[in-house]
């Protein structure tokens, strides 16, 4: 008999959340295979067993808090199953119908999970059904590779259903506002963005200031140069690798936004790790590209690219997201065309793009219309002063209207 633990996950992190159960009492489970998903503040981690044999006991459920050292789950010797046994949820679901009705409900119980083990859906997606009570396997995902979402389990939670019952708290809610609301658990990752987005509102002296870039420069080489640049290094020249640039450029010609408070010091920082805010579907994550002043366009858009891809997949590592000295965050691809991004943890500066608008500008003596961003810098009035807030956002600027000076500046 084996015991499945919860590892040792980081310093500064001593419990999760059960996401996800990958295998369910009976099934086998090889020496080394994933069992469990764990939900951090930070990053989503698989477990894995560390002997071959069956699942005989799950000692926690999808959504429970769980601490590092505890046991959650046991494995037995022999052979089982593949197919996935009802969750310790559904078991007790369907204990308590067949006590209620003194006939054996179990098999229609097990039938049912076994349905919504096999479709493919987000642990968020499946936590918050498990709390409205439906059935995965009802619901018609609008992913076309059939993976069952969050936005899927509302839409489908809005319609009339006459199936099973809704969990008491559900229930409730239900008769407090008669439908009109859906009361939604947040994340252990969304509760922590929340804490710690409060934390540095209290905590620092945050102003912004704006500025506007002409794009016309940048799009025009980037055009030139996207085919090659891909036909030679197997990657896309997007708008990032430039704003790394000239952001690294920057920062070397204002050192306070490269730096952060420790007691009454100022501690500024000689390596350039640059932050990139990613969205996913659990929230927020700021992976790092390390020592971006060491890096080519190339070696900086497939490093973007490579992130971006284990952030939406939730395998980003703990030390993907740890140690970064600033951070770009982009809302223009959501359309935003201002705001005011807020510090990422004790960094001093933060960059916000955002979307490219055409925009009748004054160009000498004319009126033309030009391509342009409103970029903005949220910095710590603490460290930063308004001299280099505006200077550096004006590096940055003249930069990108003048691209060529990247391979100098940079």
């Amino acid at each position: 008999m084996a015991e499945i633990i919860v590892p040792e996950l980081a310093e500064s992190i001593t419990e999760g959340t059960i996401a996800q159960w990958l295998k369910q009492p009976g099934d086998t489970v090889e020496k080394g295979e994933f069992i469990v998903e764990l939900e951090t503040d930070k990053v989503n981690v698989e477990v894995i067993s560390e002997e071959a044999g069956v699942v005989s006991e799950l000692l926690a459920a999808e959504g429970d808090t769980v601490q590092v050292g505890q046991v959650i789950a046991v494995v037995g010797a022999g052979s089982g199953s593949t197919a996935s046994a009802p969750a310790p949820a559904a078991q007790s679901e369907a204990k308590e119908e067949v006590k209620a009705t003194e006939a054996p409900k179990a098999p229609v119980a097990e039938e049912t999970t076994n349905e919504q083990d096999r479709t493919i859906a987000s642990p968020a997606a499946r936590k918050l059904a498990r709390e409205k009570g439906i059935n995965l396997s009802e619901i018609s995902p609008v992913d076309p590779m059939g993976r069952v979402r969050v936005q899927d389990v509302s839409a489908h939670g809005s319609a009339p259903t006459t199936t099973k019952a809704a969990p008491a708290s559900a229930a409730s809610a239900t008769k407090e506002d008669d439908g009109r609301t859906t009361r939604e658990k947040m994340s252990r990752r969304r509760q922590t963005i929340a804490s710690r987005l409060l934390e540095v509102r209290q905590n620092t002296a945050m102003l912004t200031t704006f500025n506007e870039i002409d794009m016309t420069n940048v799009m025009a080489l980037r055009s030139r140069k996207k085919d090659k640049f891909f036909e030679d290094h197997d990657v896309r020249l997007g708008f990032m690798s430039f704003f790394t640039k000239a952001v690294v450029a920057a920062l070397k010609k204002y050192p306070y936004v490269n730096s952060q408070i420790d007691g009454t010091d100022i501690v500024k920082n000689n390596f350039y790790d640059i932050g990139i805010a990613v969205s996913t579907e659990g929230g927020l994550v700021v992976p790092i590209v390390r020592d971006a002043d060491r890096k080519n366009f190339s070696e900086i858009e497939a490093n973007i690219g490579e992130l971006a891809k284990k952030a939406r997949d939730n395998k980003l590592a703990l030390s993907d997201m740890s140690g970064g000295s600033f951070t770009i965050t982009n809302g223009g691809v959501f359309g935003s065309l201002m705001s005011t991004p807020i510090l990422n943890g004790t960094q001093v500066g933060i960059l916000g793009m955002h979307t490219i608008q055409k925009r009748p500008v004054a160009i000498g003596n004319e009126i033309e219309i030009r391509p342009m961003m409103y970029v903005a810098l949220s910095y710590d009035h603490r460290v930063i002063d308004g001299k280099d807030s505006v200077g550096f956002l004006k590096t940055v600027k003249e930069l990108l209207e003048n691209p060529e000076d990247l391979l100098l500046e940079s």
